[in-house]
């Protein structure tokens, strides 16, 4: 799998979070409760991340959880049901995934095996970064995000 390290900034995000088995539930989540939520917010056309909170190889589907997050600015005031967290500032692994929601376990599992065979992961949150302009086919279901995993 092809990957570029980077170094990426802190991001301050108000985030929605599922829990749940991971897969088609968070697309789910996504389009019934998170986008209604920024579009409510008017927090539309900023970039998302997709945070797993949990390693669904060592924890039962119904304990796993994800935040669905997005991008706001330092003045924002959030309000609940969002919670605020940020995406920790450092040095990623960062590859390009072109795919389904069921597709991405699989690139996910492809990606740490690639990064922890080598000896580059290190510990530290691991997401998935969408860009403000975000679209999903509507047929197909495939859609583009970035995988970023810290590493050494």
């Amino acid at each position: 799998m092809d990957f570029q390290v980077m170094e990426l900034p802190a991001v301050r995000v108000a985030y929605l979070r599922y829990k749940g088995p991971f897969g088609a539930g968070i697309g789910e989540f996504w389009q019934e409760v998170f986008t209604p939520w920024m579009q409510a917010f008017r927090l539309t056309g900023r970039v998302t991340y997709g945070v797993a909170q949990d390693d669904p190889s060592t924890t039962p589907p119904s304990e796993c959880r994800y935040d669905a997050c997005v991008a706001v600015d330092a003045d924002y005031t959030i309000v609940a049901p969002a919670k605020e967290a940020t995406i920790p500032a450092g040095r990623y692994a960062v590859t390009q995934f072109k795919g389904t929601g069921d597709e991405v376990p699989a690139a996910w599992g492809a990606f740490f095996g690639q990064l922890h065979a080598s000896g580059q992961a290190d510990a530290g949150a691991c997401f998935e970064r969408y860009p403000a302009d975000y679209k999903m086919d509507p047929e197909t279901g495939v859609f583009n995000c970035e995988l970023c995993i810290p590493v050494k």
